[in-house]
């Protein structure tokens, strides 16, 4: 949001981008972290904690893009079925998660948390299994980072991009 509370449209070229078919890879550790049972997840159970364990202060980010309001317009298109969670719990405490939003084949993430090691990570192989389920042409993550890279995260030009943005918005797909 800009000085005057007013939401901006950022749009990067080259633009990030996960993989949803076989280019999206698990490291090893985090995989057999995944079949521990260490970790459960949910979707949708805990959108609001989600998005203000994002917003809380991080030695790299002492402040955070995330704002009350936004939390508010967030948590109001979650409520309308446009914006999705993906919560990652152990013993019962919310340890992890992320959330974005859903429009057609479209998947854009927003922002990750991880109050424990991988917490974020299980959300997102997560995601990217629900995604997948339901027909989701694209996950946008805006950037590439070390973090997402892991995962096979690339970069796709602007023009690439908008063609599959294209067919992703004219996508029918699911949440379940």
């Amino acid at each position: 949001m800009d000085k005057h509370g007013e939401l901006e449209w950022y749009s990067p070229n080259p633009r990030g981008i996960i993989p949803l078919d076989d280019r999206f890879h698990i490291p090893g550790r985090l995989a057999r972290t995944i079949r521990s049972g260490k970790y459960t997840t949910t979707s949708d159970t805990a959108f609001r904690a989600v998005m203000q364990a994002c917003a809380e202060p991080r030695v790299e980010a002492p402040t955070s893009w995330i704002s009350e309001r936004f939390i508010d317009v967030y948590s109001e298109l979650h409520q309308r079925g446009y914006a999705h969670s993906v919560e990652t719990w152990r013993d019962g405490i919310l340890v992890g998660g992320l959330y974005g939003v859903a429009l057609g084949g479209l998947f854009a993430g927003e922002s990750m948390f991880s109050r424990d090691r991988d917490a974020s990570k299980v959300a997102l192989v997560a995601l990217v299994g629900r995604l997948r389920r339901n027909g989701f042409v694209v996950l946008d993550t805006q950037w590439v980072t070390d973090h997402l890279a892991q995962f096979g995260s690339y970069w796709m030009p602007g023009s690439l991009y908008k063609m599959i943005l294209h067919t992703a918005l004219h996508t029918t797909t699911g949440w379940e």
